[in-house]
């Protein structure tokens, strides 16, 4: 894929930043040169987000998803063709979610559909959409079996917090429809929770304030019982396997990417943190509203299945202390800089 432009939506964002930084060294190492088109709302906020000499590498096209023909046109102007597109733009904030519920569908369907619209325009030779392991909803997994791609449970209707998991599944068959009806070379990846090296020390995210809590070396509080069961995956691995769906992925299908050697429960994660990265330096404690003001996904006991991605030839390399360990050094670095 040297010699090739990737535009990536949400490229501000953890996985769309990552995956940029990776197709810069990966192209450097090979003494290549890419093109990297990011979609942004404000071009002047999003300088700076790389190296100085990788920045300048960035075009950078000021725009909302949301507005086909603006995205259109401005692309025009840049005189770029994309190749390849990435699509990472989506709402990532529980509490966002359960305060923009219709805000965040209209952001992953409509804005979905318009990346699918420019995909079809440009004739791109593939596109990978980020998708989530919510899209599965609730899943009996209470014998300790895996989940494959082609399995979806119950997601209720009635909830606005389901405006994400809803709104993902929508993008889907977006996707899929798009390839069947315009032969749109687009490929579905669904994450699991991913993290690792990069993450940035404000995120809000369960993770981030595990790590944060054994930086500041204060006791990690929970707000559940901390029994639903978690999926995760490395940075690495991840953009990794985006990178294999991108290039070898069956059109209009869907890959689950998880590292299945870490799937545990909130709890089990928050034990691991004190008792391994922490060193038993501090402990978990619970702290349980009655209402779910801090707008966590519903309880799950899903444990999804990698085998359709290994087939492919991926492996994933790092367990959950590596994650952990690389996430803190990174916050860490921040704080200095």
């Amino acid at each position: 894929m040297s010699n090739s432009t990737y535009l990536i939506t949400g490229i501000t964002g953890y996985i769309g930043r990552m995956m940029a930084e990776k197709l810069f060294t990966d192209a450097a190492i090979r003494q290549e040169k890419i093109n990297v088109i990011g979609i942004v709302r404000n071009k002047q906020q999003a300088k700076g987000l790389f190296s100085v000499e990788n920045d300048l590498k960035v075009t950078y096209i000021e725009a909302d998803i949301l507005d086909l023909e603006l995205c259109l046109s401005t692309l025009k102007k840049c005189g770029i063709k994309p190749d390849y597109i990435i699509h990472c733009a989506a709402p990532t904030q529980s509490v966002y979610m359960i305060s923009n519920p219709v805000e965040t569908a209209e952001c992953i369907v409509i804005g979905t559909r318009n990346v699918l619209e420019m995909a079809k325009y440009y004739e791109i030779s593939s596109m990978v959409y980020l998708s989530s392991m919510e899209v599965y909803g609730q899943i009996d997994c209470s014998d300790g079996r895996r989940v494959c791609e082609d399995e979806l449970g119950n997601i209720d209707l009635f909830n606005v917090r389901s405006s994400y998991p809803l709104g993902k599944r929508m993008a889907e068959n977006l996707c899929y429809s798009y390839y069947k009806e315009y032969n749109v070379p687009v490929k579905i990846a669904r994450l699991a929770q991913t993290f690792g090296k990069g993450v940035s020390k404000d995120d809000t995210r369960v993770f981030a304030q595990f790590a944060k809590a054994v930086m500041e070396e204060k006791d990690i509080v929970l707000h559940t019982l901390g029994d639903s069961m978690g999926n995760y995956c490395d940075i690495d691995d991840a953009i990794s396997a985006i990178m294999l769906i991108l290039e070898k992925g069956k059109l209009g299908e869907a890959y689950n990417i998880v590292n299945e050697s870490n799937t545990m429960t909130i709890r089990e994660m928050a034990e691991l943190v004190t008792n391994t990265i922490a060193q038993g330096q501090i402990k978990v404690i619970y702290d349980i509203p009655n209402e779910n003001q801090y707008g966590y996904a519903a309880k799950t006991g899903l444990r999804l299945s990698s085998e359709k991605l290994r087939q492919l030839g991926w492996k994933s390399e790092k367990n959950m202390e590596d994650m952990y360990k690389e996430m803190i050094h990174s916050m860490k670095e921040q704080d200095l800089a």
